[in-house]
């Protein structure tokens, strides 16, 4: 009885052995993924911040400090952010929705053009066309933290099963079986004394 729930027991980690092997595997492909694409996106945005911060220094050495902090004080927009969860092989993941009352494009900000210059212009251009990017690699870069430890967890458990349970269970099993075909040995040669006693008398 004890053999026959080992064997079960046996099997029933092989097959989770495999299963979560697999949800390794697949994560750490989608884990690729998502990394390829989020180097090239933190390319694009950190040279647009770049190019944003370099025209706003032109700009802040060209016009009054004053002037800038009344036009950035109060924008005229009101966004908001929604955060839904997404499954990913048992990883919930945060998905970002960037929500404005008009397009962004229109301009963030309420200032007359002929107090700025095209520093400030360019400037204020630039930041407004790379927050969508921004928020997007918010979303990819938290994603791929948790899924880096989702795959860690995932292979602690597969290490686990794969040097320690399955290891201890085929050993187990194995000297059971040992004990009792040694045992099974002992009762034959037994019934061949008691059967050879038999024909002596």
């Amino acid at each position: 009885m004890e053999l026959t729930r080992l064997k079960k027991q046996l099997n029933t980690a092989s097959r989770g052995h495999k299963l979560l092997k697999d949800k390794q595997d697949e994560l750490m492909r989608r884990f690729i993924q998502l990394i390829k694409k989020n180097n090239q996106l933190r390319t694009e945005v950190e040279g647009a911040l770049q190019q944003a911060m370099q025209n706003f220094s032109m700009a802040d050495a060209l016009l009054s400090d004053k002037y800038i902090e009344e036009l950035v004080a109060v924008p005229k927009e009101r966004v908001t952010l929604d955060v839904v969860e997404q499954d990913i092989l048992s990883v919930k993941v945060p998905i970002m929705h960037f929500n404005y009352e008009r397009a962004l494009a229109d301009g963030p900000l309420e200032y007359g053009f002929l107090n700025s210059n095209d520093e400030l212009d360019q400037s204020i251009q630039k930041f407004t066309e790379v927050l969508p990017k921004l928020l997007k690699l918010t979303e990819i870069e938290k994603t791929c933290q948790l899924m880096a430890k989702e795959i860690e967890k995932t292979r602690r458990r597969v290490n686990a099963l794969e040097y320690l349970t399955i290891p201890q269970l085929e050993e187990t099993i194995y000297f059971i079986q040992m004990k009792l075909e040694e045992n099974e040995r002992a009762e034959v040669i037994r019934m061949i004394k008691v059967k050879n006693m038999g024909t002596t008398l």
